[in-house]
């Protein structure tokens, strides 16, 4: 484990980027990037125009280590390059932003309340792949849509049996049992899943330590045992759906935890902007963020 990358995520100030967009979310983050279904013919293009996308917000000067601590990719990102160089070698050695590879290979169909990620049967060689490249950590996204304990309980477990092999690998995993903001009982997911995230935690092994990515609580500072979990590196928040007001006002009512975005942190910006344009609204984007982060 790179320990330059370890103290950068454990007591540096900012957040998380979240730019790790695969299949199925692509065509809607470049909706909203304006880049309509008609602009491209195939998956190839597609993917061509999301990583032009992730480029131009990577490589912007406003887009720098000293607000944001690291980004999350998508596998294919790691195989391309930015700047000249591999997209993880351009973050932390041009940008000191620290790589994390989304895993997961997506959702299967909901059961009791929750979907758990389908199998990931070559999830060995995606973290050798993530090793070769500097990787510090992954990332892997279930959602739970009821509080249903059986439905978390799946979510949890799941989670943590593949957090162990990551672990086992010498990476940091991200774990994110997201919880639909649209749920009709959100809070009492949330107690759910609070109480299985730290049974499941208290079972680690004494020097394992996992990174959270959890839905913004309906009742403020809710996430504070699991921030000060020993084997807890960090709390971070994914937006969710929420606007970027709204979620930065949640957030900031958080004390410990900072953001983990990807639709908030994208939000006005657009493919038709100038590239000064571009850049000042990545600026107040990231300026707001990172201020919601450090409360």
């Amino acid at each position: 484990m790179n320990t330059e990358q370890l103290d950068k995520i454990k007591s540096g100030k900012g957040f998380i980027a979240a730019l790790d967009q695969s299949g199925g979310s692509t065509p809607k983050a470049l909706q909203f990037y304006g880049v309509d279904d008609d602009a491209y013919a195939n998956l190839e293009a597609m993917f061509d125009l999301v990583h032009e996308m992730r480029t131009r917000i990577i490589t912007s000067p406003v887009f720098t280590g000293d607000r944001i601590l690291g980004v999350t990719l998508f596998e294919m990102t790691v195989e391309r390059e930015i700047g000249g160089k591999g997209a993880t070698e351009y973050l932390w050695e041009d940008k000191g932003i620290v790589p994390f590879l989304k895993v997961d290979k997506g959702l299967v169909e909901e059961v009791d309340g929750a979907r758990v990620m389908k199998p990931m049967p070559d999830l060995a060689e995606v973290l050798e792949l993530a090793k070769a490249h500097d990787v510090f950590g992954t990332k892997m996204r279930s959602v739970i849509k009821l509080a249903n304990e059986a439905g978390v309980k799946a979510v949890v477990d799941q989670q943590f049996e593949v957090a162990r092999q990551i672990l086992a690998a010498g990476l940091v995993p991200i774990i994110e049992p997201e919880i639909d903001i649209s749920s009709p009982k959100k809070a009492e997911a949330e107690a759910l899943l609070k109480a299985a995230l730290l049974a499941a935690l208290d079972g680690l092994d004494d020097n394992q330590q996992v990174m959270l990515k959890l839905t913004l609580p309906e009742v403020d500072g809710f996430h504070t045992e699991l921030v000060q979990h020993p084997h807890v590196l960090q709390v971070t928040a994914l937006s969710g759906g929420y606007t970027r007001e709204e979620a930065n006002a949640r957030l900031a009512r958080n004390p410990g935890v900072i953001a983990n975005f990807s639709r908030a942190l994208t939000e006005g910006l657009s493919v038709q902007q100038s590239q000064e344009d571009f850049d000042a609204a990545l600026e107040a984007s990231i300026a707001s963020i990172y201020e919601a982060s450090n409360t």
